[in-house]
């Protein structure tokens, strides 16, 4: 790699790095602020219709995961929640400073983002806020991280199948030589 081609990656890098953290902090104070709105103005109240026989707002505490499964197991839904968190951090620190990884980076950030915010939720209140309801398909409610966590998710499989090849992921390879010394 030359010397302008290696500065163009640390450039690069460092402006994924800055994009990660501007994600993580613009849209998880976003989410903590639309749970707070929901717990000042939905819990106790009748629900809201926003949009008609469509979209409405009903305050939940959920004290499960997705669907309220696993109610109760809240100290495994935060240590979850941090495996999750530093793997992701891993994946960004190692992801090469290519412009291509951008995508990427973007929806890592907001996997992360959206896992903080239910894991935050977990640890103030025992339980995640949820508020948001699609009534026209009966559909279960949520709260903004999980809309995060869904769609970046969903986006990344799409983005790893269509756009990178199998090269373009070695830097996620543990070396033979390394797994020897371990």
């Amino acid at each position: 790699m030359s010397k302008s081609s290696k500065e163009k990656s640390q450039s690069t890098k460092k402006i994924m790095i800055i994009i990660s953290i501007l994600i993580f902090l613009i849209f998880s104070t976003f989410d903590r602020l639309t749970k707070i709105y929901a717990n000042n103005r939905l819990k106790d109240h009748p629900n809201v219709s926003f949009i008609p026989g469509k979209l409405e707002l009903h305050y939940l505490e959920n004290e499960g995961a997705a669907f309220g499964l696993l109610k109760g197991q809240e100290a495994f839904f935060i240590f979850v929640s941090i495996i999750i968190i530093g793997s992701i951090i891993f994946v960004i620190a190692k992801i090469p400073g290519k412009r291509k990884f951008i995508p990427a980076v973007v929806l890592l950030s907001f996997i992360i983002t959206g896992a903080s915010g239910n894991m935050i939720d977990r640890i103030i209140y025992h339980h995640v806020i949820d508020f948001i309801f699609v009534s026209v398909i009966k559909f279960p409610i949520f709260n903004v991280a999980d809309i995060y966590v869904s769609v970046s998710s969903l986006l990344l499989v799409l983005l790893i199948i269509f756009k990178y090849n199998e090269e373009d992921l070695n830097f996620l390879r543990v070396k033979e030589k390394k797994l020897r010394e371990i």
